[in-house]
């Protein structure tokens, strides 16, 4: 298998720099939505992939699983325990999906097939598939794991440690329904364990400042804590797209807000901080 990774980017909705899936030899790590899978199979196509690798099963990284493997009945699908009963029956994911996006499912998101339970491989955390580590990392979502692999040192990471797109800031990415954020910061400890030289994030690229991007990531999952518990809505969304703008251009700045929006981010944190201070 290459140790190069080639990051396809999606294109989604037209516009670079959103949501990116990666491919290492005959590994896809999460193809993402059905919406772009005009932009994704041809790449496919030319080279079948062996295993579709999901961190987690959010529609912009896992949505347009069931339509490839149905395109391609020899795809492998590797997805954690907590969410792999949503691959094989999508109607509550589509349910709480539909929640939140109401009349924008389609068009942001397209088509959600099922897929066949046989063709998943089902992961707690711990595993070693090959030349690739698995851990279990929730906090952005309860069936959240990343992927080391092993040769290369790049550690293929999802959401756990964040948007970071062009010059723009590490942000936390943060919709309902379970984030945790202390359950965030001991994924993004065992992130650090492994001693990655790289992390390849969804949104967007990789990069190869490790130790100052987990730290990044650890302060500004502190500060959209303080400030969802401080701020309402229109202020929180106020306080993130400015800290976007102060080092982004403005197309940086709308790939920032198309791949994380601010008021979905409110909206997951502060039900947590409801959940945590009732409980």
């Amino acid at each position: 298998m290459s140790t190069d990774a080639e990051l396809i980017d999606l294109l989604h909705l037209g516009r670079p720099r959103v949501i990116g899936a990666w491919r290492l030899g005959d590994v896809i790590i999460d193809p993402g939505p059905s919406s772009c899978l005009a932009r994704l199979l041809p790449a496919l196509e030319l080279r079948p992939p062996r295993v579709l690798a999901l961190t987690h099963i959010h529609l912009d990284h896992a949505g347009a699983t069931g339509s490839i493997v149905r395109r391609l009945p020899e795809t492998e699908v590797w997805v954690h325990e907590r969410g792999a009963p949503h691959l094989i029956d999508p109607s509550r994911l589509l349910d709480s999906a539909a929640r939140l996006y109401g009349t924008e499912m389609e068009r942001l998101w397209g088509e959600v097939l099922p897929v066949p339970a046989e063709r998943l491989r089902v992961l707690r955390g711990g595993e070693t598939l090959g030349p690739f580590q698995v851990a279990y990392t929730p906090g952005h979502a309860s069936h959240h794991v990343s992927y080391l692999h092993e040769p290369s040192g790049c550690a293929f990471t999802g959401d756990v440690t964040g948007v970071r797109i062009g010059e723009g800031p590490v942000l936390p990415p943060t919709p309902p329904p379970d984030i945790d954020p202390t359950a965030w910061r001991a994924s993004l400890d065992r992130v650090a364990a492994w001693q990655p030289r790289s992390l390849a994030l969804t949104h967007f690229d990789a990069h190869g400042d490790v130790e100052e991007h987990l730290a990044a990531m650890h302060d500004h999952l502190d500060l959209v804590e303080s400030l969802a518990d401080d701020l309402d809505e229109a202020g929180f969304i106020d306080a993130v797209r400015a800290r976007v703008a102060g080092s982004a251009d403005a197309e940086v700045a709308a790939a920032y807000e198309q791949a994380m929006p601010p008021g979905l981010s409110f909206r997951g944190l502060t039900r947590y901080l409801s959940r945590a201070q009732a409980g």
